[in-house]
């Protein structure tokens, strides 16, 4: 699969990233599964405090002895400024509050996790693998990162952002298309402006950085890899695909979703949490569409609607899903990479 340099820099044998779960889904059990197949598995750490970072490191370290990743998100300008209407959103959030049954949320917070608390827990904890998602993190972070031998990744939306990151000095770029599922991680321009496909921005983005590239988005089979490679990628990273896999933590009610005919269709919305996430639309979001852009920012409006997302109704569930969802299939994780490494290799071979 191509020239290695990804391999190489990140030690695996197979240039395939799990992509990293928040809000719960990812499991020890799937990243390591993936990186003892000779891929990288990714730990989605946002929703994480520095003890818990510490734990899961140690518990990835236990479970494989091959790299893993661990992503965080890192803080955008203003967003842990208080909005001075939470009250107001909270009554527009009320019937489905009562509907479910469950207490909106305490308003005197606190409001996510402290970023510098949780990076300097994960350094200490060196994984050998640091991603990053929603911007570039600070100079100091990357410095030490080096510093203890710990490769950095970092995402981009746009070919101004994956130019960036590598001015910033992160070791490889994430080329992150609008097709992916999960949160949106523009940081430059607004998310409106961010909207850039997967198989239109990797080879822009292989022309115009030196570090390899990751193309996700919209990836679920080894036709999706292959073009990947041949655009320009020096890898992929995929995360829907593996979702329905039997090591994930989706419940049964997002799996049902993502084997349905419905899974045909995603959205775009910031209904669950402040920042866009690409989604499967239910009654929920059909329901609240008209106050999209009234919503507050995140970390606020995740936390208001963590009671709704917990009930675990078809109905209200953030039901995360990339624009491939649709060749998802349930099988255990083991299976699927497999497969992808022996399409991929099927599909270069025979075209190439």
């Amino acid at each position: 699969m191509r020239a290695r340099r990804l391999e190489e820099l990140l030690g695996i044998e197979h240039p395939i990233i799990l992509g990293p779960f928040g809000g719960g889904l990812s499991t020890v059990s799937l990243v390591s599964t993936v990186s003892e197949s000779g891929g990288l598995g990714s730990y989605g750490a946002n929703n994480l405090g520095p003890e818990q970072i510490t734990g899961v490191v140690g518990e990835l370290r236990a479970a494989t002895a091959r790299p893993f990743a661990v992503n965080l998100w890192v803080p955008q300008p203003g967003e842990r400024d208080r909005p001075d209407d939470l009250a107001r959103h909270v009554e527009r959030l009320r019937p489905y509050y009562e509907e479910l049954g469950v207490d909106p949320p305490d308003l005197d917070g606190p409001f996510g996790q402290d970023f510098d608390a949780q990076i300097e827990a994960l350094l200490a904890a060196e994984p050998p693998v640091i991603s990053f998602i929603m911007g570039v993190p600070p100079e100091r972070v990357i410095a030490e990162a080096r510093r203890r031998g710990i490769v950095t990744i970092g995402t981009a939306a746009t070919v101004d952002e994956a130019v960036a990151i590598e001015e910033a000095g992160l070791d490889a770029v994430i080329a992150s298309g609008n097709d992916a599922g999960g949160h949106r991680g523009s940081f430059l321009r607004p998310a409106e402006e961010s909207f850039v496909g997967t198989f239109s921005l990797v080879p822009q983005v292989a022309d115009a950085v030196s570090v390899p590239v990751i193309a996700a988005g919209g990836i679920a089979d080894g036709r999706g890899v292959a073009a990947a490679l041949t655009l320009g990628a020096d890898g992929v990273q995929i995360g829907t695909g593996f979702l329905v896999t039997a090591e994930s933590s989706a419940s049964p009610v997002h799996r049902a979703v993502l084997n349905s005919p419905e899974a045909r269709i995603t959205v775009l919305t910031r209904l669950f949490s402040g920042r866009h996430l690409r989604v499967i639309p239910n009654r929920f979001v059909r329901e609240m569409a008209a106050f999209e852009a009234e919503v507050p920012r995140y970390p606020f409006h995740n936390a208001l609607m963590q009671p709704i997302r917990r009930a675990g109704t078809a109905d209200h569930s953030s039901l995360l899903a990339g624009q491939a969802a649709a060749l998802a299939r349930p099988r255990p994780a083991k299976d699927y990479f497999d497969e992808l490494v022996s399409d991929t290799e099927r599909i270069l071979r025979d075209r190439f």
